[in-house]
């Protein structure tokens, strides 16, 4: 990209397919064209961590968590997973804060903060997801939410935690919909949150990679791609398909 950031597209396959299915997919987009320019990273389940580390070792494929506990200490938390073991499994990221996280199971700004600096604490590389609703962008409030989102995290972790950190803007009603922001729109907001950030630190804000994620496809990813502001996606549907996923890939290495 003629902006300077390496582009990074990673791939959320949230809670689909089994053990055998994650192995086959993490081999099969691990097989294609990776182009040396473009960070790319599977998402699998929790439980199949494993196997997709196996798949994908001595390849350029990544790994990355769907989660991480907001703890780094062992304890007793029951359930959770924290980033010293994903660290141990091979991650090098985890997605914290994804709205689906935030709209099914409660989480607020506080617990995704805490994700935020855990996962770094780890040595983890957050993926930080911010976005509105339908029915927060039908109110016009779509700046002030994803910008909320991201002042919450400045304010917990010090804008110099964002030189490890990757942000992804996720618009709700834009997630396994079908529905897509038009290029210019998802560009406007990417611009408002670089531009928020610039307001704490100028220069961390022009190195930090913004995604976006909401129902990119091989048909639609070059536009936004393209977008001053826009370095790469943060992929649901479409990463469950290897052929899919790896034109998305190639999309963001021609921009």
């Amino acid at each position: 990209m003629s902006n300077g950031r390496r582009p990074l597209v990673a791939g959320n396959w949230k809670m689909h397919g089994n053990l055998q299915r994650a192995a086959e997919l993490a081999t099969a987009v691990s097989r294609g064209a990776l182009p040396e320019t473009v960070d790319v990273v599977v998402c699998p389940p929790l439980c199949h961590l494993g196997a997709v580390a196996g798949a994908i070792s001595a390849t350029r494929l990544q790994l990355g968590a769907q989660d991480v506990a907001p703890w780094v200490e062992d304890g007793a938390y029951t359930g959770e997973v924290s980033s010293p073991m994903l660290k141990d499994a091979g991650c090098g990221y985890a997605i914290v804060g994804h709205s689906e996280r935030r709209g099914l199971l409660a989480e607020n700004d506080a617990t995704v903060a805490q994700k935020f600096m855990a996962a770094q604490a780890g040595g983890i590389t957050p993926i930080l997801c911010v976005g509105e609703t339908l029915a927060e962008r039908e109110a016009g409030k779509s700046l002030d939410v994803v910008g909320a989102q991201l002042q919450a995290v400045i304010d917990a972790a010090g804008i110099s935690a964002f030189t490890n950190a990757v942000l992804a803007y996720e618009p709700v009603w834009a997630i396994g919909t079908g529905r897509t922001a038009a290029a210019g729109d998802a560009q406007e907001v990417h611009q408002h949150l670089r531009c928020l950030a610039g307001e704490s630190d100028a220069t961390i804000a022009g190195s930090l990679r913004i995604l976006y994620g909401g129902s990119v496809k091989p048909g639609n990813a070059a536009e936004l791609f393209a977008q001053a502001d826009i370095d790469g996606g943060l992929i649901g549907g479409a990463a469950l398909q290897a052929d899919d996923f790896l034109a998305i890939v190639q999309a963001a290495a021609n921009t």
